[in-house]
This record gives C-alpha cells, sequence and structure tokens, in this order.
C-alpha cells in the first residue's frame, strides 16, 4: 500500500480551503500514484470559538464538503480519508473523520472520542467540548485486504484506544491531527513513534502546520509515517507540502513474529 499525507494551513475561509484541499489532493495523486490520502484534521475550517466551527458544520450525506470528497475520491480513484470536518446531527456537533473508497462509498465515519480541553503554560485555553461532543465507537475500515484504524489527534494520549484498534486487526492507523506547536514540539513525535511501536502497525499521523485564528494559535505539522519498529520512514517538511510513503506489510509480519506482544497481553 502506499499512502501520502497532505500538510495544510488552514484558515476561516471554508470555500478556499477546500480548493486548496481538492488540488493538494489532485497533485499528489499525479505525482504519487497512492492508493490512500489522507488529510488533516479540520482541513475544511480553523477558527477560534464554537460559533465559527459550527458555521462550518454540515449534516451526512447531504452537504456540499461530502459530496465533494466523494467525487473526488471516485475521480482520481483512490481511497480518502477525509481528516475531519464538523459533521452536525440535530442539536449536537462532531469531529468526524470521513473514508470515501475509490467509488466515492463512505467506507468509515469516526467521531473524535477524545476532546482537547487544556489550558497551556502561555496562557492559551483550549476548549474542545465547547465546539462538539465526543464519540464512543472504535472504527477500521478496509483497504483492499488491510485494515485501517481510525484516531484524531488529543487521542494520540490515550493508548487504550490503540490497543482496541490493534486488536480489530489494524494494519495501518491514521491520525489526522491539528497539534498544537507548544505541545507538539516535545510530544508529537514520542506519541506517534510509541503508538507504532506498541501496536506494531504503521503509523500515519497527519497535521495542520503554520498559525491560524488570526495568528492566535498555531500547529506543529511534522506529519509523518512510522514503521512497526517506530522508526520514521517519512516525514513533511516545514511548511504546506505533502509527503508518501509505501507500507511494506510482510515486514510487519516480521515484527509481530519477532516480539509477539498481543499474544502476552494478561490484562
Amino acid at each position: 500500500m502506499k499512502v501520502s499525507l497532505i500538510q495544510m494551513n488552514t484558515q476561516d475561509d471554508l470555500d478556499r480551503n477546500i480548493e486548496t484541499a481538492i488540488s493538494m489532493v489532485e497533485k499528489v495523486v499525479e505525482k504519487e500514484g497512492p492508493d490512500l490520502v489522507v488529510l488533516p484534521e479540520y482541513f475544511a475550517y480553523l477558527a477560534d470559538g464554537p460559533q465559527n466551527m459550527h458555521g462550518s458544520g454540515e449534516v451526512f450525506p447531504d452537504g456540499p464538503i461530502y459530496k465533494a470528497l466523494s467525487n473526488l475520491a471516485t475521480r482520481l480513484n483512490i481511497t480518502l480519508h477525509a481528516g475531519s470536518i464538523v459533521e452536525r446531527e440535530g442539536n449536537q456537533h462532531f469531529n468526524t473523520s470521513l473514508v470515501f473508497g475509490p467509488g466515492g462509498e463512505e467506507l468509515a465515519r469516526y467521531r473524535k472520542i477524545h476532546l482537547f480541553d487544556v489550558d497551556t503554560p502561555n496562557g492559551i485555553s483550549y476548549r474542545e467540548s465547547d465546539s462538539v461532543a465526543r464519540g464512543t465507537e472504535v472504527v477500521t475500515y478496509k483497504v483492499g485486504e488491510r485494515t485501517v484504524g481510525c484516531a484524531i489527534c488529543y487521542d494520540i494520549r490515550f493508548p487504550e484506544l490503540f490497543r482496541a484498534l490493534r486488536d480489530k486487526g489494524a494494519d495501518v492507523i491514521v491520525l489526522p491531527a491539528a497539534f498544537t506547536l507548544m505541545t507538539g514540539k516535545d510530544h508529537w513525535e514520542l506519541l506517534a513513534r510509541a503508538r507504532a511501536a506498541e501496536t506494531q502497525t504503521y503509523f500515519v499521523a497527519v497535521g495542520q502546520t503554520g498559525t491560524h485564528a488570526e495568528g492566535k494559535k498555531a500547529c506543529w505539522g511534522h506529519s509523518m509515517v512510522v514503521d512497526p519498529w517506530g522508526h520514521l520512514i517519512a516525514q513533511c517538511s516545514d511548511g504546506v507540502g505533502a509527503a508518501s510513503a509505501t507500507l511494506d506489510f510482510d515486514y510487519s509480519a516480521k515484527v509481530r513474529a519477532n516480539v509477539p506482544v498481543a499474544s502476552h497481553h494478561v490484562l
């Protein structure tokens, strides 16, 4: 399987963000020919405050973003893991990953379980629970014969979710994110490598980069692919861009055979 990562600097212009995402996916597909393309968290709209974020939300499958993503996957004959957007259901909103197959069909819908409610040392507060409700389901989907697990951003700090994904047969775990600059510089790579090594899966972590919310908040970027031994095999440079990697599942099998941690759990 070949996977391509799209690293964006999403702002508060919904139409422009969608145009940028589509253009970047088209270019990476033309250049790399991937099977799976991954966008970052909140790729369609990223701003400050619940009212702004709710305004970008839509009801699935009737919304224009949903339809544009489905059409894009069909036209390019790819599996598209569409980072996350705001899903509206009744009076609730969710931070939701959508995955579309090469026929445009919805393969998966994952609502972020762990919400980022944090006060940083430099005085900036994040209250994701003010904007969205938490999901409850552990979600996987198939790309060919391979199982892909879903997670989003702050989920990375909760290893029990990733064990659950491994126990559901995940060969690859995909985590779109808008990881903060403050925490990202110390923990992004550390946590991604840990989740890959402990689950013995390929870990695909795709982030936002640069500032948003009128420059008040910043994301770390450094999107990466980590192999089942915990080594980086691809990474985006600073700034907007893309990176690709080919995943070798014979290597995954070797790692799992040499250190069979999945069969050693006693709790």
